[in-house]
């Protein structure tokens, strides 16, 4: 059974990536890591659809979701750049 569902802080993640240029600098095992290290500190959003969020989360909550997925990213790239991985 397959269920069509996702995190919607992987949204918020992969779009701070892209507003912070990271993606241009960081290979994808840096940005898979990355991308891992910043979920694992927000909690799970499970939708359906995208549109989904904007019936149930005011305005001040889907900012705070935007603002805790910005800090989440800082904090998972200071912790890479911290301990770099080695192959």
């Amino acid at each position: 059974m397959e269920l069509d569902i996702r995190n919607y802080n992987e949204t918020l993640i992969r779009q701070a990536i892209l507003d912070k240029g990271l993606h241009l600098e960081l290979n994808e095992d840096q940005l898979t890591d990355l991308t891992c290290l910043a979920l694992n500190q927000l909690p799970a959003r499970y939708i359906r659809f995208t549109v989904d969020m904007a019936g149930y989360t005011s305005s001040s909550e889907q900012r705070a979701m935007v603002e805790d997925a910005q800090e989440a990213l800082e904090t998972a790239l200071s912790h890479l750049k911290l301990h770099p991985r080695v192959d």
